[in-house]
Parts: structure tokens; C-alpha cells; sequence
């Protein structure tokens, strides 16, 4: 007959346990002196026993080690001899000594039994340690999912918005779960993986929840980096452990988040065909291809880095759809905005419209942290609910940074960062209607922007024209050309202006085919393998004479963009001073203020103005787009 493992584990505590006290006798015993008994009466006699205890079959005590009185004492046994004149040896050399206590049987069974249960107790208690109770060694083979039983997650589709395709491709996977004899009946088989791609924060795990919520199954939910471990063959031994875990359960969901810490393509990253990682997505793999058709097991997982997955993955049979999770439009960013503020008090004035249009690109979680730093901020002030003034200041946070009013800036930089803004900010309204100045500020924010110009787009962009893009570049040199036009100097305030500019043109040249020089061509440099390891740079995919007519391109725009903003600046001279006059009395100027000196017409998001188009209609098109995020044009220091 086999023990089983917990069996075996008992059976050898027990024999270490019984070592370990045989082996602290032995010890013990070894300090005591076995003596002759003509050497006891010898020390008798010499004054050396300094205590003596009688027995019956032996005499114990201790005694000086190296000579009378002297040197440290010792303990000793002697075996009693029948000699009649032990006693009076002893009351002439050894007054004090006593006759001993012999030992129960009791005493004897207790002075094995109770060592023995403190040792067991040791044993049990690393035993569970080691055996998983607390997630010790001999666990590290368990899956470390974490168990949503029915409606355990508390999250449904009502909690999530803004994403309303996604939501209706998941409706069906929903619908499997709770009726699948519905699917089996026409021979449909549900999709086996269910891949959720989108950017950080769009909302991928609180929907993969969401689907267990209105399926109301069980819901596995673990990190990819939980696979990972430094033994080998730990991840794939979690891997067949969470299955097995999903199949009593089923039907039930598995959901993997961060697929791209375990399943990222073989080869690239790995030197040997046993590593760990590797060992584990093998793993994944077969459990996937070893679903029974109509199981009851979907697989659900999120990434925001689907280019790096391995191929095997994504193939039919296993992850077979995909999902895009995509950040909000002005009507989903509103949506989102009217979920995270149910549990929060806010003022009858506090237009979530207006908050949506001047948060374009920001994601769910970028929305949920401007509710929650406006509440904050509410707080701080002792308010009773939030206002418009504290969710426009959460906004700001979210994309410059937090209020440095302790650095304080000296008269000629504060001039140099009045000018610098107000050059991005005129140059900026007046070569890009599309995206109007909310805000201008010379209070320094964030780590090093000394100043910011705050642009919001009109509705969601996802295309841009030849003329917006040569726009967008002027308007980010318009702070050097006012510092130019002003001081007859440069500062550093401009690097990161210069930074983006270039990229921008860069893309123009190289990706979008709007130079007229070097054609439709995209000239994009390609990542090699070595670039993957961190062992070297990109592949350059043209000749030298190309990169040298990229490079008078890219110069040309720029050199282009800083004349026009230059020329608009000159024109605007008198606008120019009065925004740095307002700027230097208040510190920040709204944008409808700007545009009453500049003599336009109020911008969408202006009070009391309404929108022309409240739900933002997207541009559309083939072809590779451009998503326009929140244009601000901080100040760095060089």
C-alpha cells in the first residue's frame, strides 16, 4: 500500500523528531564526569566536592576541576559502593551533602514526553508553513488565482461605460454562459479566449469582471507575473493547477491579466530552449487546445501590448477573438464621468459636458482620478460639494502637474515665462482653430515646467490634415519666437517645445508622406533583434543621401514653422503685451479672455456658449490616424 503525501511528511517528522531528542541526551549526558569511586574519596579527602547528592545506586554532585577550591565547577557520577564509611567521609569532608529524590516513572515519562510535544509542535507548524497554509514552499506549485464565486465580483455592465463595442461583443460570451444548451443545440462552439487589447486604464480588467458579474460564474482572476517564478517548472505546474481549479467550476471564467509578462513571443529575450517562461506559455497552449468542445472554460485576457505576443496564441482555437478597448469619445468620457461621480456630492452648477470636451485622450481611470482629486480638493477647501472650479484644477494636475508656488521665480524669469506663454498661446489660437486655448499660466507645475498653455480640441480628432500638423509645429515654436522678438535672446525654456516639434516633423517625413521631396515613401526605422535584448539600436532601412534629405526636410519645417510664428507675433505685437500684462497681474488667463484681445469669436466650452456638436463627431478615414491628446506646451529647463 502507497502513503500518501501528507502520510509521508508525518512519519518523517516523527523519526526526525526522535533524532533530535536522542541526540540532545547524548548531549546532555556528555557534560556529566564519569568518575572511579577511588577517586571520589580521594576528593573526599582532598576537600574538592563542593555538593554531594546520595541515591540509591549512585552518588552525583559537583567538584572542583583543578584542585581545592579552584577552577570552575564540574558535575560528576560515581556508582555507590556498599563502604561503611561513605558517611562519615562525608560529614567530615562534604557537610553539605543530601541524599536525592529518585525519580517516578512518571517524572522519567515526562521529561521525554514534554520536549518531545515541543518539538512536534515545531515540526506541525513549519510543516503547514511549507505545505501551503500560508503560501510557503511546498505551495509554489498552487495557482495563486484569486476566486470570485457567483456575483463575487459586484460589478456588472451598468458599472462600465464608454466602451459600448466592446460591451456588445462580450454579450455574447455572457449569453453562452448562462444559456449554453442554446449554442449547443445549433452546433455553435463559443469562442475558447477572448483577448482584451486597449491602452493603460481604458477599462480591460473592469469589463473582463463584468462579464463574471452578468454571467454570475465563477471568476479566476490572476496576474500574468503570478506564473513567474525563479524554479523551473513552477509556472506551467500553476498553469494545470488553474485549470483544474476552473473545470470542477465550470462553467467559469479564467482571466489573465498582464498576458504580456507570460506570453510574449518565444525566442526574442531567451537563450535556451528550457527557459522558464517559455516551459509555462508552453503549458498554456496545451491547456487551451485541450479544452473539450462546449467545456464551460473561457479564457479572458488583457494586455496593452499585443504586438509582442507569440503568434500560437492568437491563432484560431485559442485566443480567438480580440477585443479592442478604446479610449472614450466625448460621449463616453461623460458617460464614465456620470458612473465615478455617484458616490460623490456635487454642485448644482458642475456641467459634465463641458468636463468631457476638455478631457479628450483621457482613459476611465484617468476620469475616475480627476473625480476623485476634485473631491479632495473640495475637501481641503471645507466645502459642502464640488464645483467647476475644482474639477477644471484636477484637470490641470492630470496634465501639468501640481502648483509649485513655493519656487519662486525672479522678475527677469518670470518676464521670460509671461512672454514665452503668451507667444504659444497667440500663435497657437491663430494658426489652429481646432484646438482653442482653455488656459494660459505662469505658475510653475509638475517637476519642471515653469509655465503651461493648456489646448483642448473641439470634438475627438483622429486624423490630422498636411496644414493642422505644420500648424501644431508653429504653434509650439511661438514661445521662442516671442523670447526672440522680445529679449533679442534665447533660453532653455524652449527644449521641450523644440523636442516635440521635431518628432512631429519627423513623422510628417518619415511616417505620413508629406514631404513633396521624398515622395509616398515611409522611411520608419525598424527594431531588430538585438535592439529587443537592450544589446543595440535600430535598422535603418534607407541610405545615407535619404537620411541626409530627411534631415534638410525635417530642418525646412521647423525653419518654416519658427518665420510663420514669427511674422503672426510682429503682426500681434500690441495683443502680445497686453496678455503679459494680464499674466503678470493674475498669474493665469483664461482662454475666452484671450480670444476677446485677439478679437474671435468664443470657443466651445466658453461660458456660456453652447456646443455645436455636443457629441464630438470623430473624423474617419483609412489609413493610419492621428489621435489628438490634450495639447500643453510646459516650460522645461534645458
Amino acid at each position: 500500500m502507497r502513503l500518501d503525501r501528507k502520510t509521508q511528511l508525518s512519519i518523517a517528522y516523527a523519526i526526525l523528531t526522535i533524532l533530535l531528542l536522542l541526540v540532545m541526551q547524548s548531549y546532555f549526558e556528555g557534560q556529566v564526569d564519569s568518575v572511579k569511586y577511588s577517586d571520589f574519596r580521594q576528593w573526599l579527602v582532598e576537600g574538592r566536592v563542593a555538593e554531594a547528592y546520595v541515591g540509591s545506586d549512585d552518588i552525583s554532585g559537583k567538584y572542583y576541576a583543578e584542585g581545592v577550591g579552584e577552577g570552575g565547577l564540574r558535575t560528576f557520577s560515581v556508582n555507590k559502593m556498599d563502604d561503611p564509611g561513605l558517611v562519615e567521609l562525608l560529614q567530615k569532608h562534604a557537610p553539605s551533602y543530601n541524599g536525592k529524590r529518585e525519580p517516578t516513572w512518571l517524572t522519567s515519562l515526562l521529561g521525554w514526553i514534554l520536549p518531545a510535544v515541543f518539538f512536534v509542535g515545531i515540526w506541525m507548524f513549519m510543516a503547514k508553513r511549507m505545505s501551503g497554509g500560508s503560501g510557503g514552499l511546498m505551495s509554489i506549485g498552487k495557482s495563486k488565482a484569486k476566486v470570485y464565486m457567483e456575483k463575487g465580483t459586484g460589478i456588472t455592465f451598468d458599472d462600465v461605460a464608454g466602451i459600448d463595442e466592446a460591451k456588445e461583443e462580450l454579450e455574447e460570451i455572457v449569453e453562452f454562459l448562462r444559456t449554453p444548451e442554446r449554442f449547443q443545440a445549433l452546433g455553435a462552439k463559443i469562442p475558447r479566449g477572448v483577448l482584451l487589447v486597449g491602452s493603460p486604464g481604458t477599462g480591460k480588467t473592469l469589463l473582463a469582471k463584468a462579464v463574471a458579474g452578468e454571467a454570475s460564474v465563477p471568476f479566476f482572476s490572476i496576474s500574468g507575473s503570478d506564473f513567474v517564478e525563479m524554479f523551473v517548472g513552477v509556472g506551467a505546474a500553476r498553469v494545470r493547477d488553474l485549470f483544474e481549479q476552473a473545470k470542477k467550476h465550470a462553467p467559469a471564467i479564467i482571466f489573465i491579466d498582464e498576458l504580456d509578462a507570460l506570453g510574449k513571443a518565444r525566442g526574442a529575450g531567451s537563450f535556451g530552449g528550457h527557459d522558464e517562461r517559455e516551459q509555462t506559455l508552453n503549458q498554456l497552449l496545451t491547456e487551451l487546445d485541450g479544452f473539450a468542445p462546449n467545456a464551460g472554460i473561457i479564457l479572458m485576457a488583457a494586455t496593452n501590448r499585443p504586438e509582442i505576443l507569440d503568434p500560437a496564441l492568437l491563432r484560431p482555437g485559442r485566443f480567438d477573438r480580440t477585443v479592442t478597448v478604446d479610449r472614450p469619445d466625448v460621449k463616453g468620457r461623460e458617460a464614465i464621468l456620470h458612473i465615478h461621480a455617484k458616490g460623490v456630492k456635487l454642485d448644482a452648477d458642475v456641467d459634465m459636458h463641458r468636463i468631457a470636451v476638455r478631457t479628450p485622450g483621457f482613459a476611465g481611470a484617468d476620469l475616475a482620478n480627476v473625480i476623485n482629486e476634485a473631491a479632495l480638493l473640495a475637501a481641503r477647501r471645507n466645502k459642502n460639494s464640488i464645483t467647476m472650479e475644482e474639477l477644471s484644477e484636477a484637470i490641470e494636475r492630470a496634465v501639468a502637474g501640481l502648483e509649485r508656488k513655493s519656487r519662486v521665480l525672479n522678475e527677469k524669469e518670470r518676464r521670460i515665462v509671461a512672454y514665452h506663454e503668451a507667444g504659444h498661446a497667440i500663435v497657437g489660437e491663430l494658426v489652429d482653430d481646432t484646438n482653442p486655448v482653455q488656459k494660459i499660466s505662469i505658475i510653475p507645475r509638475g517637476v519642471g515646467a515653469l509655465g503651461y498653455t493648456l489646448n483642448t480640441p473641439l470634438e475627438d480628432r483622429y486624423l490630422m490634415t498636411k496644414a493642422e500638423l505644420l500648424g501644431r509645429v508653429c504653434g509650439l515654436l511661438g514661445g521662442r519666437a516671442a523670447e526672440d522678438l522680445v529679449f533679442k535672446e534665447n533660453s532653455t525654456g524652449a527644449a521641450n517645445d523644440l523636442m516635440r516639434a521635431t518628432q512631429l516633423a519627423e513623422s510628417m517625413v518619415k511616417e505620413y508622406g508629406m514631404s513633396e521631396t521624398l515622395g509616398l515613401v515611409a522611411h520608419r526605422e525598424d527594431r531588430n533583434q538585438n535592439q529587443f535584448l537592450g544589446m543595440g539600436g535600430s535598422e535603418r532601412g534607407y541610405s545615407e543621401e535619404t537620411a541626409r534629405r530627411i534631415d534638410e526636410e525635417v530642418a525646412a519645417i521647423i525653419s518654416n514653422g519658427y518665420k510663420r510664428a514669427m511674422e503672426l507675433l510682429i503682426s500681434q505685437r500690441d495683443e502680445l503685451e497686453q496678455v503679459v500684462a494680464v499674466l503678470f497681474e493674475k498669474e493665469v488667463m483664461e482662454g475666452e479672455e484671450l480670444r476677446r484681445i485677439l478679437g474671435k469669436a468664443p470657443a466651445d466650452g466658453d461660458p456660456g456658449h453652447e456646443s455645436a456638436n455636443g457629441n464630438g463627431s470623430p473624423a474617419s478615414g483609412a489609413g493610419s490616424s492621428v489621435v489628438v491628446p490634450p495639447d500643453s506646451t510646459p516650460e522645461q529647463p534645458a
